[in-house]
């Protein structure tokens, strides 16, 4: 699958572009954590793709575990009502918890999941987000320690990143044809 799909407009961030943004974040996480109780916790389904690299480009031991929030469904934009759809399996209590997320947009559903994550008392609750979103001069709600890079306010499929469940298998970012999803 390396041409480029009929669906997608442009290609935003390569194969290369990829490796390179998730080794040095890698990099920099594992300098940050060395020494601690490291947990990352995967954000489903959407950064499942991103946390597989992410952790082999960690060199710190770790452990994972999973979450799923719906807040989109099958639609374009958020309906702002989340809820848990998969809760985790291990306790974080006294645990460094970095959340890894695939795209950060309003940050709205994230805030609510910090929220309830913060409440089972971990040592530290961080964000480490592949791609951030320029939304027009608004500020997201939760502000990442980690970021891969930012990306303008298009929808993005690829890497993980899907539209109604499909296209996260393409090996790039690519901004979605708007008749796709209109």
């Amino acid at each position: 699958m390396n041409k480029e799909h009929p669906d997608v407009d442009a290609v935003l961030f390569d194969k290369r572009d990829i490796e390179s943004m998730v080794k040095r974040m890698g990099e920099q996480i594992s300098r940050d954590y060395a020494g601690k109780d490291l947990v990352l916790i995967a954000v489903l389904r959407g950064a499942v793709v991103f946390m597989g690299d992410l952790m082999r480009q960690i060199s710190v031991p770790l452990a994972i575990d999973f979450m799923a929030v719906s807040s989109y469904g099958d639609k374009a934009k958020s309906s702002g009502v989340v809820r848990i759809v998969k809760d985790l399996e291990m306790d974080i209590k006294d645990r460094d918890v970095l959340i890894v997320e695939d795209i950060l947009d309003s940050g709205l559903t994230l805030k609510y999941l910090m929220k309830n994550l913060a409440s089972r008392k971990p040592a530290s609750l961080e964000v480490a987000t592949f791609l951030w979103k320029d939304i027009d001069g608004k500020q997201a709600a939760v502000n990442p320690r980690y970021v891969g890079s930012h990306c303008p306010n298009a929808f993005v499929v690829g890497y993980g990143l899907d539209f109604a469940e499909r296209y996260r298998n393409l090996p790039y970012v690519g901004i979605l044809k708007s008749e796709v999803y209109a």
